[in-house]
């Protein structure tokens, strides 16, 4: 018999959408995401904003083997106690009370839970440990390289920090696909692991945790998946034999 796949749960949007003949609240997410869980031997799931969100968290993480937190909207400001930017896109304030009580439930097992942010999952993760966030990327370098504008994924050059967690996984770093006019500026807890060439923290990793990172680069969009096999491995480690 084959080993079970480890289940892997992604945060999902709750969004208007339209397909064949309807036009309805869907709960949805590219698929990318979940063909980067299957391609690494995982089962991905999808988690839209389910209340009471407390609750619904708790039961669902308990039966996961690993969480994703995805990208979409830019976090609600006040969530880390700033004002809104101009830039600053409507909260989803659903999806950030979601998304940071499955942080929540995830932090309360044992053995711990592998957890990988991407985009604005790195955000979320970082304002969970009490982190706040820069909400316009362009007025720290000066461009907008990261989020050209669209549906177009910018390039970026990422330097990764010698002996981390995170540059064991990758298989080398080429540029990377990168939609984002938020990032991270504190991250509580998080050691500071990758850097753009314009010196915008690409990713943070927890010492203490046996894996727990986030990137703000969209991995989902580029044929290295180190960063899936890393969480499904985690996953099916956490999950053990059978």
């Amino acid at each position: 018999m084959s080993p079970v796949r480890p289940l892997i749960g992604l945060s999902a949007y709750r969004e208007p959408a339209r397909w064949g003949v309807w036009d309805a609240t869907a709960d949805l997410l590219p698929a990318a995401y979940a063909r980067s869980v299957e391609a690494a031997g995982g089962v991905p799931v999808l988690l839209p904003p389910t209340e009471p969100f407390a609750q619904a968290a708790s039961d669902v993480v308990r039966r996961l083997d690993g969480l994703v937190i995805s990208g979409g909207a830019d976090v609600d400001p006040e969530r880390y106690g700033a004002a809104a930017h101009p830039e600053t896109g409507g909260p989803r304030r659903d999806r950030d009370a979601w998304e940071l009580a499955l942080l929540d439930a995830a932090a309360s097992l044992a053995p711990a839970l592998p957890v990988l942010g991407i985009c604005r999952g790195m955000q979320v993760m970082a304002v969970h440990a009490g982190g706040t966030l820069d909400q316009h990327v362009p007025d720290l370098v000066d461009h907008e390289k990261h989020s050209p504008g669209g549906d177009v994924y910018g390039r970026t050059a990422v330097r990764v920090a010698a002996g981390s967690r995170l540059g064991a996984l990758l298989d080398g770093v080429a540029p990377v696909a990168c939609h984002h006019h938020q990032s991270v500026r504190e991250h509580p807890g998080f050691a500071a692991v990758a850097w753009a060439a314009d010196g915008l923290l690409e990713a943070i990793e927890d010492p203490d945790h046996p894996f727990r990172l986030a990137v703000q680069w969209h991995p989902e969009m580029d044929a290295d998946a180190g960063l899936f096999a890393g969480l499904v491995q985690a996953a099916s480690t956490r999950r053990g034999p059978g």
